[in-house]
């Protein structure tokens, strides 16, 4: 069938919405028509290409729709009008990673990667003239189509928007899960987030959750810091404005925070996370940044104050499991995820979403087919 999707031929050069073949599912797979995407800065990333993958691609990995046609040999667990939020990580279940409860490390994760394909490592997108067109993890929402693994699907209850559902299965379980599956023993204890972009935010909106007192959030947008605090920050330092170390030990009666999460990829802010945690405590790095990048750990603050730095993908979680429950305490209003939502715009308009977002546009983008 044809479909419009926003491809990516190299890098530096803006995403344009073509017109391209999208193949029938395949036993194990779904037809999706996209509801609603997430602009996400993790696209941005290949974009630039900062990180990369098999060109030409169709962006888009944070979306959700209504299942159109299910494959062959089908499971049962997904059908023919479900409403579905879309996953970027595979999940086989058979894998070590898998069958120890940490699917976000599936393996099938390098297969995609490396292929530009599905699971299976091969692709059911091609251009008009039939010249290869590849997937972006294995999800590739900026189109009105998609056709993806069924295990890269979770039902969505009714009640929840499509785009509630959309940013639940990125930036909202990255952050809630993060706080959720790797931070522990937050309740009446400090926790720092730093960066207040979509992923941040629902960190924050995690540690309110679990009773993290005070939760301090760093961003250098005052606009940002607002809805931070609407999220549950009880402190927020502009660290354009302010030395955000000196907040953070004052905040803390000089002692720092048991656990930081650093939400940006960078390694200034990383090295700030370190610097704010107390001594036993741990900086969890959720942002990505170049495929290259690296930051300094000094050594005797590892040692003798017995810190730790840790990385969560995904938030370290099982979705199959974790986005049930965001979408049940949004429905029950515990999750206030309508605040996250930014500027709606159609997928022709891709590029300018782009440009907003790195232009420090408050909210998450959502894009419609």
């Amino acid at each position: 069938m044809k479909v419009r999707a926003a491809v990516l031929r190299s890098p530096g050069t803006p995403p344009v919405v073509e017109e391209v073949e999208l193949a029938e599912p395949r036993v194990g797979e779904i037809l999706v028509r996209i509801e609603a995407a997430g602009v996400c800065h993790s696209d941005y990333h290949y974009m630039t290409g900062d990180l990369t993958a098999p060109l030409p691609l169709v962006l888009g990995h944070e979306g959700a729709g209504v299942v159109e046609a299910v494959g062959p040999q089908a499971s049962g667990r997904i059908s023919v009008g479900d409403r579905v939020a879309l996953l970027w990580r595979p999940r086989c279940g058979s894998c070590e990673a898998c069958l120890s409860g940490n699917p976000v490390l599936c393996e099938l994760g390098k297969v995609q990667a490396a292929t530009g394909g599905l699971p299976d490592g091969t692709s059911r997108l091609s251009l008009p003239d039939g010249g290869a067109l590849h997937h972006l993890m294995g999800v590739s929402c900026f189109a009105d189509h998609v056709v993806v693994n069924e295990n890269a699907a979770v039902v969505v209850p009714d009640g929840v928007p499509a785009e509630i559902a959309a940013i639940s299965a990125c930036a909202v379980i990255t952050g809630v899960g993060a706080v959720w599956n790797v931070v522990s023993h937050a309740a009446g204890r400090p926790l720092l987030v730093i960066g207040a972009g979509g992923v941040g935010l629902s960190a924050i909106m995690g540690a309110a959750l679990t009773g993290a007192h005070p939760i301090i959030a760093i961003d250098i947008d005052d606009h940002k810091l607002e809805l931070a605090r609407d999220f549950g920050a009880t402190v927020t330092v502009n660290s354009r404005q302010t030395d955000a170390t000196a907040a953070v030990l004052a905040a803390t009666d000089g002692r720092g925070v048991p656990w930081a999460i650093e939400a940006i990829g960078r390694p200034a802010t990383l090295r700030q996370a370190l610097d704010c945690t107390a001594a036993g405590g741990t900086v969890v790095a959720v942002g990505l940044g170049a495929v290259d990048t690296e930051f300094a750990v000094p050594l005797n603050q590892l040692v003798q104050r017995q810190k730790r730095v840790v990385g969560s993908l995904y938030g370290s979680s099982n979705p199959f499991i974790d986005l049930p429950r965001i979408f049940a305490l949004y429905l029950a209003g515990r999750l206030p995820l309508g605040r996250l939502l930014g500027d709606r715009m159609p997928l022709t308009s891709v590029a300018e979403a782009y440009d907003r977002l790195v232009g420090g546009a408050v909210g998450r983008g959502i894009l419609t087919p």
